[in-house]
Formats: structure tokens, sequence, C-alpha cells
């Protein structure tokens, strides 16, 4: 990942021509995401989620994508916690359902993962 701290320091207080957005944080959490910093993303999303600002509409991609970034951090418990309350707010989210399974299944809770991945087959076609 490039660091281009020196340069937005350097921008930082010039009339607000660098202003830290939610979507700017959004876009880093994605990219960090995809450069497999999960962790980075992990923190960077639980911020997203503490303070929304404007994406209130996106929660569930943000939420998503947290719990993909735990999931992938091997941080198991934070995967079911996160993909609990995604579900909650949208039961027919078939990745949630996958990521949800497949942590209880790596904590030995294969009884409670079966659901969960009977319904990521159902819903969006994912094997497990």
């Amino acid at each position: 990942m490039t660091d281009f701290t020196p340069f937005e320091d350097l921008l930082r207080g010039h009339a607000g021509l660098l202003e830290d957005t939610t979507h700017d944080r959004w876009v880093r959490a994605q990219a960090l995401f995809e450069e497999r910093a999960y962790r980075e993303a992990a923190v960077l999303l639980t911020e997203l989620l503490d303070d929304p600002g404007e994406v209130r509409h996106e929660l569930t991609d943000v939420r998503l994508l947290l719990a993909r970034s735990l999931f992938h951090s091997a941080q198991l418990d934070g995967t079911i916690r996160v993909a609990t309350e995604l579900l909650e707010h949208d039961p027919n989210e078939p990745y949630a359902h996958l990521l949800l399974g497949r942590a209880l299944q790596r904590q030995g809770r294969r009884e409670e993962a079966q659901p969960h991945l009977r319904l990521a087959e159902l819903l969006g076609g994912y094997r497990s």
C-alpha cells in the first residue's frame, strides 16, 4: 500500500482541501481488504459502524465487509457477532450465513453451523 502521509500532512489544514469523509473511509477500508490487510480494514469498518455518517443505506455492505475482514483475520468471535447482527437486519443475506456457518465450524460448533451453511447454499448457491 502506498503511504501518502507526508502529502496528507502537507494538505491538512489548508482550507479543508483534505477532508476525511465517510465515503473516503469506506473506500480506504475496501482497499485495505483487497490488499489483505484484514485487521486494519476491520478497525476502519468498526469505526464506520460507530459513526456511519452518510452511508446509513449501505450498512449491510459495511457489516458484511467487516465480517469478512474478521473471518480472514481469524477473529471468529467477532465474525459470529457481526454476521449475527447483519442477519438481524437482513436475514436473507447468503454470504453472512456462510461466514457465520464457517466461523462456527472453525470453533467446532458444527451443529450450530449446519442451518447457516444450508441457508447459504439455498439462498446464494454457496457450497460448504
